[in-house]
C-alpha cells in the first residue's frame, strides 16, 4: 500500500486530476482541443510548440485520466475532449475548494502575535 491509498477516494481523485492539469503542455493540449471545438484528426504536435514524442506522452496522461478520448481512424487518431469527465473533475475540484473559499480568512497582520497569518 502506498501512502496516497491512506486518503479517501475523493482526495485521491482530486489529486489525480490536479496532477493531470499541472503541466503547461497538458493545459495547452486541452486548450487547443477546446478552441478548435471539434475532434482533431492527425498530429496535434503540428499545432503546438512541442515535439511529437512530448505531445504523445502528454496525450497519454490526459487519455489515462479520461479527459480526452482518442479513437483510431485508419492511420490517424481523432482526439476529442471528454466533457463529462472534465465536468465531473471540475465538480470535485469545486466541492473541495468551495468550503475553503467561504471561510473568508483574514490574512492581515495579527497585532497580538505580530505574525502574518498567510
Amino acid at each position: 500500500m502506498n501512502k496516497s491509498e491512506k486518503f479517501d477516494d475523493h482526495l485521491q481523485e482530486l489529486a489525480r486530476f490536479a496532477k493531470a492539469i499541472s503541466h503547461p503542455a497538458r493545459l495547452s493540449i486541452l486548450k487547443y482541443l477546446a478552441e478548435t471545438k471539434t475532434c482533431i484528426s492527425g498530429d496535434i504536435s503540428d499545432f503546438l510548440p512541442l515535439s511529437r514524442t512530448t505531445v504523445s506522452q502528454h496525450l497519454k496522461e490526459l487519455r489515462d485520466l479520461g479527459l480526452i478520448q482518442g479513437t483510431i481512424d485508419g492511420l490517424k487518431v481523432n482526439y476529442c475532449l471528454c466533457s463529462s469527465t472534465i465536468d465531473k473533475n471540475l465538480q470535485i475540484f469545486d466541492s473541495f475548494f468551495e468550503p475553503i473559499k467561504l471561510l473568508h480568512i483574514d490574512c492581515s497582520l495579527d497585532n497580538h502575535t505580530n505574525q502574518n497569518n498567510c
